[in-house]
């Protein structure tokens, strides 16, 4: 597997549009409509993080394969509760992220770890 070319902490009240402003320069070679794809997952996921992990604390790493062009969001939390799909403690007007990630990317999923899980989704290049 490539190298990553995003790999940082995930802490409460990081900014997500400088996470985004961030992505954009370290992904600067793919499409507009791509990149926005990338935006939206990265952030779905990481405010799931933040969101839903008593820590409110992980790991998020972006890895950009070539051939063919995907790329590989992953997200580390301390939490062992598997994501949901479509359904949110946190009010009935929540609770579409993980519905938004699944419709964008290709496959997602989840796999544990020592201390939690990650959760993966992988991006296509848009034509």
């Amino acid at each position: 597997m490539s190298a990553p070319v995003v790999d940082l902490p995930v802490r409460r009240g990081m900014s997500m549009s400088s996470l985004r402003r961030d992505l954009a320069a370290a992904l600067k070679d793919l499409g507009e409509d791509h990149l926005y794809d990338v935006q939206l997952v990265v952030t779905e996921l990481v405010s799931n993080v933040l969101d839903h992990t008593c820590a409110s604390t992980g790991h998020l790493r972006i890895v950009l394969r070539e051939d063919p062009c995907a790329v590989l969001v992953e997200v580390d939390d301390e939490s062992e509760v598997e994501p949901v799909y479509g359904r949110s403690r946190l009010g009935e007007n929540r609770g579409r992220g993980i519905v938004v990630v699944d419709n964008i990317s290709r496959e997602w999923g989840f796999r544990a770890r020592d201390r939690g899980k990650t959760v993966f989704a992988l991006v296509e290049c848009t034509g």
